[in-house]
């Protein structure tokens, strides 16, 4: 099993000097939803760069900008009204439209990089043939497209460190994405879109830099701790997955205090002051409470374990998905599928998240 014992630990294998800011800053930022964009700006990559069309995006242009962000979202914690009023505004049910909301913000009111245009749709002949995330300028005058994905993916491969590293193996916890066919669907698809003939008609002359802003978690089976594939960034967030089955064992020996993770809480680490957890009427529940509320789910349901400090903040230890016995079969099943069969399947991309 891959564990860590606080945020910090768990939001990189190896941090990243971003990550090492972003587990300080965890420790002190108290608002969720600034929580959520604080670990959307300086989390570790799922991927690294791909060439050579890949290339990562970085919303700091400098170490300054990176620095100035630190002191704006601290100070966004303090007075979070109007980012809470802008998520109230429309209801978000889907995790990747959350993170576009908050990324987006930061692109408006942030001390970086500009935000030009979202959601730029290409059409053709009346046919929608994609739709560019963000259009952005960096302080220095650059013109960026980035393609914004938040993505978790269970590990369904083989488990030891000599099995094949493969990225088929991760796959999305109701079998309807699957991490290499996301990818080669950014690679071909969505990082492309800004270069197309056709753009040059939406108002928004180029040349634009295409880059990739993909970030998540990928869980593995207690237990197991397989070789990266080479596209992954080592560094990148890990949790765990077990079935219905195991659980009991092990969450006896990994914590007593649990809770259901809603999608929309799949970004930061979640923590939890004193008295916030009966005022928003959380479920903390141990093991066996947590069971029973799983049991009649038929997919994953990602769950996360807690630890109460001295003054009884609650704050998460480990974040993992409880599946159905008869998931890892399943799973393997569709990781084993050739991409050929899978591809048609790709445009537009998966939106299970």
């Amino acid at each position: 099993m891959t564990d860590a014992s606080g945020p910090a630990a768990r939001v990189a294998n190896a941090p990243s000097p971003s990550a090492a800011i972003l587990g300080t800053l965890l420790d002190t930022l108290r608002e969720p939803a600034v929580r959520d964009l604080a670990w959307l700006l300086l989390s570790a990559d799922l991927l690294r760069a791909q060439p050579p069309v890949g290339a990562l995006a970085n919303p700091f242009g400098s170490s300054q900008e990176a620095a100035a962000t630190v002191d704006w979202l601290r100070a966004l914690d303090a007075e979070p009204s109007d980012l809470q009023h802008e998520l109230a505004a429309t209801r978000i049910t889907r995790l990747g439209r959350y993170a576009e909301r908050l990324l987006g913000w930061f692109l408006q009111d942030g001390p970086a990089a500009r935000l030009v245009a979202a959601g730029v749709p290409l059409r053709r002949s009346g046919v929608t043939l994609g739709e560019c995330d963000f259009l952005v300028q960096t302080r220095h005058g650059a013109r960026l497209h980035w393609e914004l994905a938040v993505k978790c993916y269970l590990h369904a491969g083989e488990g030891g460190p000599q099995s094949p590293a493969r990225l088929a193996d991760y796959v999305g916890p109701n079998l309807k994405d699957r991490f290499d066919l996301k990818l080669a669907h950014v690679l071909n698809h969505q990082l492309p879109l800004s270069a197309r003939e056709e753009f040059a008609s939406v108002g928004y002359a180029g040349p634009w830099t295409p880059q990739m802003f993909i970030k998540g978690w990928l869980f593995y089976r207690a237990g197991e701790t397989p070789a990266d594939p080479a596209e992954l960034d080592p560094s990148h967030g890990r949790g765990w997955w077990v079935t219905r089955s195991d659980w009991p064992d092990f969450a006896a020996a990994h914590a007593q205090v649990w809770r259901v993770l809603p999608r929309l809480e799949w970004l930061a680490p979640r923590r939890h002051e004193q008295g916030e957890a009966q005022a928003l009427t959380f479920a903390f529940v141990d093991r066996q409470t947590l069971a029973e509320q799983t049991s009649s789910q038929h997919g994953p349901t990602m769950v996360a374990a807690f630890a109460a400090d001295s003054i009884g903040k609650l704050t998460e230890l480990s974040r993992g998905f409880i599946v159905p016995d008869t998931w890892p079969e399943l799973a393997q099943a569709y990781a084993r599928q050739p991409q050929e069969l899978r591809g048609s399947q790709e445009s537009p991309a998966p939106r299970e998240q």
